[in-house]
C-alpha cells in the first residue's frame, strides 16, 4: 500500500490558560491519500481550525502541540526545524483561510501576494512569475487576469478574494492542499464555483486536500470521506455517503439531520440535540456526548469509548453501535399549517419601493454615481404568514428589510402596515410604531450592547415605551422573555460574552418580542450559527408564531432553510423581485432561469448543478432591459427589453420573458 500524503497519528494540541489547560485536539488520528479530499466537521469549538492549524504549525503560545505525529510523506513536520518548515509550507502544503479579507495584505496588488511564494522558494524569477501569477488567476477563474492582476483586495468581491487565496495557495503547485471554511461566507452561486475549482484540482493535479466546514452539504459535495469531531476528539470517521446516509454517533445523527434538505419532506420541526458542548476544562468522565445523548447508557457516563470499527472502513467512538447497531431515524411529523382564511386583510403592504444611495464625488467637477439598492419592490405579508426573500449579496435583501421597518426611508413607493401608511413617518409617528414592527439582525455579536447586562437589554424597550411602571414589573417580565425563548431566568445578570452565539440570538429575538409585535423583520438570523443550533432556533421561531400569532418577514441566502420555515418565498435579482410563490411551488417548479440556477447551486450529495458565470452586475449601472441577461443560460434577444410580470399559477408570478425555459437538471453529475 503506498504512503498517504498525509498521515495524522494521536495529534494532541493544549492552550495553556490562567484557568488551566484546555486540549483543543485530543487524540485526533486520520489520513488523506493522493488525489482525496477529506472533509473535517463538527460544531464551532469542536477542534476543527485548531487541527489546521497544528497541521501547518501556525500555532502560537498559549498554544502548544504536546503529542503525536504528523507525517507528511513519511516525514514528521513536528520535527522539523524552522527552516525546514519555511521551505515545506508553500511548496509542499498550503492553506487557504475562511476570511479573505483579513487573509489578504490590503496593501499589496494581487499579483505580487500570488507569486511571492514562488519567487521566495526560488523556483522562478520575477518576469516567469508573473506569467505564472495570471496564469494561475485565469485557471482561477478570475475574469480579466491582467487587469485583476493589479488590483487591491478591496477592488474585489468576496468570491473574487477566496479564488485569489487558492491561486495564492496552488501557486508552488503543492501536494496538500488545507482549506478552512473557504466557502461559509460566500453565495450559493460563488460557493458552487469554488466548489468545482477544488474538485477540478483535485482531479486535474492529484491535489490531497483536507476541507474543513460546518456545512456537511459542502462536505457531502466533494468530500470521499469525512471525519467528524466533537469536543476535541474524532467521534466518527467513513465515506462520506456512509456516514451521512447511516450516522454511527449520535452526534454525527444529530449533524445529519439537524440540516434541513431540499429533497426532503418538510417537516412541522427540524430534530436538534438540546445542550451545549462540555467545557472543555470540565470534560466529562467518560463519553463526552452523554450529557446531551438521547441514547446513552449506564456506560456512557463511566467509561470512554475508543473510536472502534463499527462496519468495514468505518469508525465511531460510540458505546451504543459499537456492535455494528444503526441509530434511528427520525420521526418527526409533517408539516401541516392550516390556511390563513381569504378573507384576512394583508398585515403589511409595499408597493414599488426604490430606494437608491447617491455616493460621494471622486472630484469637485465629478460624476456622482448612484448605487441602486432596491427598484420597484412590491409585496405582501399576511397575518401569521412567513415570507422568505432571498437572493445573492448585494441584491437588496437587507435593505429591503430596513425600509419595510423604517430604518431607511424609500425614495418612492408606499408601505402600509396594519392599515397605515408607515412610508412618511419620522419621529414620534415612528416611535408609537416600533412596538409592533420589530428586527432581528443577523449579528447576535454586534446587536447586542457589550456593557450591559442581559436583563438590561431586554428591558430598555418595555421602560421607553412604558410598558411597565417600576424596575420591579420590569425584572417580572425579563424573566418570562427569558423563559419564552428557552433560557435560565437567572441569566439576566449576565453580559452578552458569557452567551454562545444560539444564546445571543434567542436573547435577540426575546428583545424583539419584549413589545408583543406582530410582525418581526428576520435578516439572516441563523446564518452565523451552527446546524444544531441553528435548528434550536428554528424551531423557537416556529413555537412562536404559532402560540403569538407572529408574522415574519425572513431574509437568507440558504433556500434549504427558507423552505423549511417559510410559506411564501421571493427570489431578490439586483434590487427587483424576480420570482414569487408559495414556498411548496416554487421548490417544485421554479421558473426564473435565475431561480432555478440558485437552487441547482445549493450544495447536496448527487445534485447536478447549473454554475453560473461571473457574479451580478453593478449596481452603479444597471443593465438595460432583464437584470440577469448577462449571465442567463437561455438569454435571447428579447431580453434586452424590460421583461413583464406574469403569473403562471395562482400566487406564482415571475419576472421573464420565457419562464420555464430554463429545466432544472436531473440526476447526479
Amino acid at each position: 500500500m503506498s504512503t498517504p500524503v498525509l498521515d495524522v497519528r494521536e495529534l494532541v494540541t493544549v492552550f495553556h490558560t490562567d484557568a488551566g489547560p484546555v486540549r483543543a485536539v485530543d487524540g485526533v488520528s486520520f489520513s488523506v491519500a493522493k488525489g482525496e479530499t477529506l472533509g473535517i466537521v463538527g460544531e464551532s469549538g469542536s477542534g476543527k481550525s485548531v487541527t489546521a492549524q497544528s497541521l501547518m504549525r501556525l500555532l502560537d503560545p498559549p498554544a502548544r502541540i504536546e503529542g503525536g505525529q504528523v507525517l507528511f510523506e513519511g516525514r514528521d513536520v513536528l520535527s522539523m526545524s524552522q527552516r525546514e518548515l519555511t521551505a515545506w509550507r508553500g511548496a509542499s502544503a498550503a492553506m487557504v483561510f475562511q476570511d479573505s479579507l483579513t487573509g489578504l495584505n490590503p496593501v499589496l496588488r494581487i499579483l505580487r501576494q500570488v507569486t511571492e511564494h514562488v519567487v521566495a522558494h526560488g523556483r522562478m524569477d520575477k518576469r516567469a512569475a508573473r506569467r505564472h501569477g495570471i496564469d494561475l488567476l485565469r485557471r482561477m477563474g478570475v475574469a480579466s487576469p491582467e487587469r485583476a492582476a493589479a488590483s487591491f483586495p478591496h477592488q474585489f468581491s468576496g468570491g473574487m478574494r477566496q479564488r485569489v487565496m487558492i491561486a495564492m495557495g496552488m501557486a508552488n503547485d503543492p501536494t496538500l492542499l488545507i482549506a478552512d471554511e473557504p466557502t461559509t461566507a460566500l453565495d450559493v452561486t460563488i460557493q458552487a464555483q469554488i466548489l468545482d475549482l477544488l474538485a477540478n484540482l483535485n482531479e486535474s493535479f492529484g491535489t490531497a486536500i483536507v476541507l474543513i466546514s460546518h456545512d456537511l452539504g459542502v462536505i457531502g459535495t466533494i468530500c470521499k470521506r469525512i471525519v467528524v469531531m466533537y469536543a476535541g476528539e474524532v467521534v466518527e470517521e467513513g465515506p462520506t455517503a456512509a456516514v451521512l446516509d447511516d450516522p454511527r454517533h449520535p452526534y454525527a445523527w444529530a449533524l445529519a439531520n439537524a440540516v434541513p434538505r431540499l429533497d426532503a419532506p418538510v417537516a412541522d420541526r427540524l430534530p436538534g440535540i438540546e445542550g451545549m458542548p462540555p467545557d472543555p476544562l470540565d470534560m466529562p468522565k467518560g463519553c463526552r456526548f452523554t450529557p446531551r445523548c438521547p441514547w446513552r447508557i449506564s456506560r456512557c457516563g463511566d467509561e470512554r469509548p475508543p473510536l472502534a470499527e463499527v462496519a468495514p472502513g468505518r469508525k465511531a467512538r460510540c458505546w451504543v453501535t459499537a456492535d455494528g447497531r444503526s441509530l434511528p431515524p427520525p420521526s418527526i411529523p409533517a408539516h401541516a399549517k392550516p390556511p390563513i382564511p381569504s378573507t384576512a386583510e394583508p398585515l403589511l403592504v409595499a408597493q414599488d419601493l426604490v430606494k437608491h444611495f447617491p455616493l460621494p464625488k471622486k472630484s469637485f467637477f465629478g460624476h456622482r454615481e448612484v448605487v441602486h439598492a432596491v427598484n420597484g419592490v412590491s409585496l405582501h405579508i399576511m397575518p401569521g404568514e412567513r415570507l422568505g426573500i432571498v437572493g445573492e449579496s448585494g441584491c437588496g435583501k437587507s435593505t429591503l428589510a430596513r425600509l419595510v421597518t423604517r430604518l431607511h426611508a424609500p425614495d418612492a413607493g408606499h408601505i402600509r402596515f396594519d392599515g397605515q401608511d408607515i412610508a412618511t413617518l419620522s419621529g414620534e409617528e415612528l416611535r408609537l410604531l416600533r412596538p409592533r414592527l420589530q428586527m432581528v439582525f443577523q449579528d447576535p455579536y454586534a446587536s447586542l450592547n457589550p456593557r450591559m447586562r442581559i436583563g438590561d437589554i431586554l428591558a430598555e424597550p418595555l421602560l421607553v415605551h412604558g410598558r411597565v411602571k417600576n424596575a420591579a414589573e420590569a425584572r417580572e417580565r425579563v424573566g418570562g422573555l427569558l423563559d419564552m425563548v428557552g433560557l435560565n431566568k437567572a441569566w439576566g445578570e449576565r453580559f452578552p460574552h458569557e452567551f454562545s452565539g444560539g444564546q445571543r440570538q434567542r436573547i435577540s429575538i426575546a428583545r424583539a418580542l419584549a413589545l408583543e409585535p406582530a410582525l418581526i423583520v428576520a435578516d439572516e438570523p441563523v446564518s452565523a450559527l451552527d446546524v444544531n443550533v441553528q435548528a434550536q432556533v428554528l424551531n423557537l421561531m416556529l413555537d412562536l408564531c404559532e402560540r403569538m400569532g407572529l408574522s415574519y418577514l425572513f431574509i437568507a441566502h440558504d433556500l434549504a432553510v427558507v423552505r423549511a420555515f417559510c410559506d411564501r418565498v421571493a427570489v431578490m435579482y439586483l434590487g427587483r423581485i424576480v420570482e414569487e410563490a408559495p414556498a411548496a411551488e416554487l421548490f417544485a417548479h421554479p421558473s426564473h432561469p435565475y431561480t432555478v440556477s440558485l437552487l441547482s447551486a445549493v450544495p447536496e450529495p448527487g445534485r447536478q448543478r447549473i454554475v453560473l458565470s461571473g457574479e451580478p452586475p453593478s449596481t452603479l449601472r444597471l443593465p438595460q432591459g432583464c437584470a440577469f441577461q448577462a449571465r442567463c443560460p437561455v438569454a435571447r434577444p428579447i431580453c434586452a427589453e424590460p421583461p413583464p410580470l406574469t403569473e403562471i399559477a395562482p400566487g406564482h408570478r415571475v419576472l421573464c420573458h420565457a419562464p420555464g425555459s430554463l429545466k432544472p437538471l436531473q440526476g447526479s453529475p
